[in-house]
C-alpha cells in the first residue's frame, strides 16, 4: 500500500492510497482518481512530506557510532516538501494574509507566498511569524 499525496487543477490537495505506484497510475489514466473537493479528474502527484529520521542506520551495522544524520539537503527538501502539501499558496498576497490571520481576520491556517524583505521585516515588527525559504516550482521540485 502506497500513500500519495495529490492536487487537482484547482490546487486542492488530498492523499490517494494505491496498491502501487503502477495502479495509481493505471486509476488515473482510467480517469478513476477524482478531488474529493471539487471531482476534478485532473489529478497530479506533488511532493509529499517525508520522515526526518534524526539518524539513518548503515546496512549490516547495529551500532549507534554508524548512524549517519541526514544531509542538509535532504533535510531542507523535506521541510519544503510538507510546506507545499500542507500550507496554502497566497502568492503576493502573502504579506496582507498573514495579517488578516494574525489579526483574526481570516481562518488561522498554514500559508506561504511572496513577499519582500522589506514586507518581511514589517511583518516580524508586528509580531507576526514568517519563515524565508526557497520554494521553488512544483514542476522543478525534485
Amino acid at each position: 500500500m502506497i500513500i500519495v499525496d495529490l492536487s487537482c487543477r484547482e490546487d486542492h490537495r488530498f492523499e490517494g492510497w494505491f496498491r502501487s505506484s503502477d495502479d495509481f497510475r493505471d486509476q488515473q489514466s482510467r480517469g478513476l482518481v477524482s478531488c474529493p473537493h471539487c471531482g476534478s479528474a485532473d489529478v497530479r502527484r506533488v511532493p509529499s512530506a517525508t520522515h526526518i529520521a534524526s539518524a539513518v542506520e548503515v546496512p549490516n551495522s547495529t551500532s549507534p557510532e554508524a548512524a549517519v544524520p541526514p544531509s542538509p539537503l535532504a533535510m531542507l527538501k523535506a521541510v519544503i516538501g510538507h510546506v507545499l502539501a500542507n500550507a496554502e499558496n497566497v502568492g503576493k498576497d502573502f504579506p496582507e494574509e498573514a495579517r488578516r490571520i494574525h489579526y483574526h481576520e481570516s481562518p488561522a491556517r498554514a500559508i506561504y507566498g511572496e513577499a519582500s524583505d522589506e514586507a518581511c521585516e514589517a511583518l516580524k515588527e508586528e509580531g507576526i511569524e514568517v519563515v524565508r525559504l526557497p520554494i521553488p516550482k512544483p514542476k522543478d521540485f525534485n
